[in-house]
């Protein structure tokens, strides 16, 4: 499938490239992103036994709900008549999470940055006057080459406006710097449907040497985000994993898709060395391709049935 995309503003050169593109997916890293991307939710949920399994089939069926395409060989991912007719507040809620699910993908696929997590994650490091608006970024994460990046997700039905571009751009502004390091790129992503086909719109601002007003330092490290990465994964995974050849897999059989995670980078995680896990796929880049395993060590596969239209396998 083709995802069409229009990147503005970052840094030449850069592994992004400013105009007009299409980027390539299949309903594998649609689904890793849904399934990985760090709201706080998953941190919270994925602790508790089977209520891993349940926020996974969530996060699964709303993408399944919301995503189709027309026919095994269509190139284009189409917003379906089941999202179309929910009202208004569950369309917001699914957008929401659309935008997320698509900066998470974007940013991994195109910047190299698997590792991202929900700002709200680290609450208690926030003012609570930012905790309680609006004017703030929603992902924090770092590259693969050590980069910290923070990202303002936005969910629409329709083609953003220039001024829905310009508040994306703007919250994306406020995280200054992670840690003791400057945060490099500052995204404003928007997820929108033209024509009900899906589309994407990213911005990093050009820093002009003023700093926005209310700027925040993250008090993190990279420790800590990997550890609140990977923790929730590794529960979900050890909750009901299955051997396969060298690979451990789990099976979310309800929602006709597989979780695998290689040896090694499971060997560290239940070890807790969430860092070790990391600078090993960092490591192994070249392995993780060959495998077809995103930067992360995990890897989706989703069933037949996702290739079908929304309403076929409903019956």
């Amino acid at each position: 499938m083709e995802i069409e995309f229009t990147s503005e503003g970052f840094p030449s050169p850069g592994p992004v490239q400013n105009g007009g593109n299409v980027l390539s997916v299949t309903w594998n890293d649609l689904l890793w992103a849904a399934i990985t991307v760090g709201r706080p939710n998953r941190h919270f949920v994925f602790q508790h036994g089977v209520s891993s399994l349940y926020e996974a089939l969530f996060r699964a069926s709303a993408l399944r709900m919301s995503l189709e395409q027309t026919s095994a060989g269509s190139r284009r991912l189409r917003r379906t008549s089941a999202a179309k007719s929910l009202d208004p507040s569950e369309k917001g809620a699914i957008n929401y999470f659309l935008g997320l699910t698509f900066c998470k993908l974007f940013a991994e696929m195109e910047l190299g940055a698997p590792w991202l997590l929900h700002l709200d994650v680290f609450r208690d490091r926030l003012n609570p006057r930012l905790l309680s608006g609006r004017s703030r970024p929603d992902l924090v994460g770092l590259t693969h080459d050590g980069k910290w990046l923070a990202l303002e997700s936005k969910g629409r039905v329709s083609q953003p406006t220039s001024d829905a571009k310009t508040k994306a751009k703007e919250q994306a502004e406020r995280i200054i710097s992670v840690g003791s390091a400057a945060v490099t790129y500052r995204i404003g992503g928007i997820t929108f449907f033209k024509n009900d086909i899906l589309r994407f719109f990213w911005r990093d601002p050009r820093p002009d040497g003023s700093e926005p007003p209310n700027e925040v330092k993250l008090a993190v490290t990279e420790d800590e985000v990997w550890r609140l990465y990977y923790q929730p994964i590794l529960r979900l995974l050890e909750s009901n994993r299955t051997a396969v050849g060298d690979n451990y897999q789990f099976a979310i059989q309800e929602a006709d898709f597989n979780i695998t995670v290689l040896p090694e980078v499971i060997r560290l995680l239940r070890l807790e060395k969430w860092k070790d896990a990391a600078n090993w796929c960092i490591e192994n880049h070249e392995l993780l391709i060959k495998e077809k395993v995103h930067r992360d060590g995990l890897k989706i596969v989703a069933g037949q049935s996702w290739i079908k239209p929304f309403e076929n396998i409903m019956g």
